[in-house]
């Protein structure tokens, strides 16, 4: 999972760097779709890094989701105190 997680954190920084670029390329062009270009450019720069943030964010919960899963099953598995005592009176 952590190589997982480093080569999407790799990809998002090599992304947001193209990004810049070709911001700063659609800024100096002056063809006549440059200004739309540049604008969806800008907007790519604050979503994409939005985006990978919620990532990241889903799948902390869901580790820590698979974490919780893995105790309840353990729990599940060993005799409570309760099953103690039906099974010393029956």
């Amino acid at each position: 999972m952590q190589k997982l997680r480093r080569i999407l954190a790799l990809l998002g920084v090599i992304i947001l760097v193209g990004m810049y670029v070709v911001t700063l390329v659609f800024a100096l062009s002056s063809s006549p779709n440059a200004n739309n270009m540049l604008m969806a450019s800008i907007v790519c720069t604050v979503i994409i890094p939005c985006l990978l943030y919620g990532m990241i964010l889903i799948t902390r919960v869901l580790d820590n989701r698979k974490l919780s899963d893995k105790d309840k099953t353990t729990e599940s598995n060993t005799p409570s105190a309760k099953d103690k005592k039906k099974n010393d009176k029956g």
